[in-house]
């Protein structure tokens, strides 16, 4: 293969990696020399841009858009995957092991998003961490702005094309199916699906563990 045909297949390469992060962990030693050159290069840019603080062995997709201003830090822990055309607007505080697929968007209000170890996020998944008023007197562009704040745990699958309003807590271990609206915190190890997401079941069953 000569070195034209090469760099076409590099560049092949790294969008099949920014839309499937997941394989970045599995790359040939060959091929993880010059990714993680590419990595390191960007995440440096990202870091002096933003207010980013990135863990080791993470994958950022170039395709990914990550907002963080002074006060709107986003932190992403080690062994962490953001793919190509998510949409990050801080304060977020992603946990290490986390997995966020394409076209996920995450908005952290004034309170932020918490997203523990482990997690996987599914494409097409949202989560706004503020709500506007809806008083009948005034525009809905001019009404107040309100942020409680999101708290995903660890061991969560959150499935394909789900919503997550302000103000819900998603236990640990639990699993929500795709296409929910999350309108409700949901406990550990507790499995939701539907618009608004309801109990459909519970992961405590096959572990042993009790549900709470």
């Amino acid at each position: 293969m000569n070195d034209q045909n090469i760099e076409l297949y590099r560049q092949q390469h790294k969008l099949r990696l920014s839309y499937m992060p997941w394989l970045y962990a599995t790359l040939k030693p060959a091929h993880r020399c010059w990714a993680k050159a590419w990595q390191d290069e960007w995440q440096a840019y990202l870091k002096q841009m933003e207010n980013l603080l990135i863990g080791n062995d993470c994958f950022i997709a170039p395709e990914a858009r990550l907002f963080a201003e002074p006060r709107r830090p986003i932190v992403i822990g080690d062994n962490s995957y953001i793919a190509a055309d998510c949409v990050l607007h801080g304060p977020l505080n992603i946990g290490h092991g986390v997995s966020i697929n394409h076209h996920v968007s995450l908005d952290g209000g004034r309170k932020g998003i918490a997203i523990g170890n482990n997690t996987r996020i599914a494409a097409y998944s949202y989560a706004y961490a503020f709500n506007h008023g809806m008083q009948a007197d005034r525009l809905i562009c001019e009404q107040a702005v309100t942020s409680q704040g999101i708290q995903i745990g660890s061991d969560v699958w959150i499935g394909a094309n789900t919503g997550i309003v302000d103000g819900v807590n998603i236990g640990d271990h639990a699993v929500v199916g795709m296409g929910s609206i999350v309108t409700k915190s949901v406990a550990d190890y507790t499995k939701v699906a539907g618009n608004p997401a309801r109990i459909i079941g519970s992961r405590a069953a096959s572990t042993g563990q009790n549900n709470v």
